[in-house]
């Protein structure tokens, strides 16, 4: 690790964030319209609850718990993995246009394909990683590959793709735009466990490829001529942590509606405590998007306002910093 960033023994940082985490989510599963003590969840995790109480823990809590756990870790990934290969410290997937491309996917499966809004929505991650990987094979192509010009190219589609939604949306009964809406806004539409188990699947099959080329990671970091000279073929791998970084977010975003800004906080936040080594600020930020994710999720609950929109409120004003510091 980075002697200068180094604070604190390194599985001492790892243990705090999990502890963070961990006292996080069960103030999540206590809260609510039914509160439910402290005692009494551990009862119910253990058999001995009322048919109400496994009622709001298992089919309502839980869920959503461990889906927005899985989902701030998701778009942490995916930021990472962007940053890294776009050399770019404001990349961010709701940024350069995949979050938007997934819109468009989860829009048209909606208007021309599912007969109401819940029908067939176990395929709506389908969708929406169809479209994250279009929109992205597109903005690449357009930028001939080049990680300069990624960026600009991705904010022009995320604004292209915005106005085509909202003209997809225009041409919607009401019970789909109200759908399209909540999405559009972040409020955790997919609640239900089929979008655990989507979210868990992507993890186990995903994740320790990712981890496995922590190094790889690292050296994609350095000049292209560099990489090359150590042993690297740079742009089949960028090419294919692109396509892990669009799923990551894609997949995501189709469960959680949009959601901007989690995955610039959260490497940003892990790098300066860390450094910027992947194999140290990569599992931390992991630990770092969750506990974002949920505490927004926690106060967007008690406030009445969607996640998205909350989280929104808070990342642009860091967008702005991390904007002003670059220059």
């Amino acid at each position: 690790m980075d002697k200068q960033k180094k604070i604190l023994p390194y599985p001492f940082i790892i243990l705090i964030a999990a502890l963070l985490l961990l006292g996080t989510a069960i103030v999540s599963l206590m809260l609510g319209t039914e509160a439910l003590s402290f005692g009494r969840i551990f009862s119910v995790l253990s058999g001995q609850g009322t048919m109400l109480e496994n009622f709001i823990l298992f089919d309502l809590r839980l869920p959503r718990l461990l889906i927005v756990i899985l989902a701030g870790a998701a778009l942490v990934i995916s930021g990472s993995l962007l940053q890294t290969l776009l050399k770019n410290d404001l990349a961010d997937p709701g940024i350069i246009g995949i979050n938007s491309g997934a819109g468009v996917g989860v829009a048209i499966f909606f208007l021309f394909f599912a007969a109401q809004a819940e029908a067939f929505s176990y395929l709506v991650p389908l969708a929406g990683c169809l479209g994250g990987l279009l929109t992205a094979f597109l903005i690449i192509f357009v930028s001939k590959n080049r990680p300069e010009a990624l960026i600009l190219n991705g904010i022009g589609f995320s604004f292209a793709l915005s106005g085509l939604m909202v003209l997809l949306m225009s041409t919607a009964n009401q019970e789909k735009v109200d759908f399209l809406t909540k999405w559009l806004s972040g409020s955790i539409w997919g609640t239900d466990w089929v979008y655990v188990a989507i979210l868990a699947g992507m993890f186990i099959i995903l994740l320790p490829f990712v981890f496995y080329h922590l190094r790889t990671l690292d050296l994609l970091t350095l000049d292209e001529y560099t990489t090359i000279n150590l042993g690297i073929a740079v742009k089949p791998w960028r090419f294919i942590f692109m396509v892990i970084a669009v799923i990551f977010a894609a997949v995501t975003v189709s469960i959680t509606g949009t959601i901007t800004f989690l995955g610039l906080m959260g490497p940003h936040i892990a790098r300066s405590i860390v450094g910027p080594k992947h194999r140290y600020f990569l599992p931390l930020a992991i630990f770092i998007g969750a506990e974002l994710f949920l505490f927004a999720d926690i106060i967007a609950q008690r406030i009445h306002l969607p996640t998205g929109i909350l989280l929104s409120i808070i990342g642009s004003p860091y967008f702005i910093y991390l904007l002003l510091k670059k220059k």
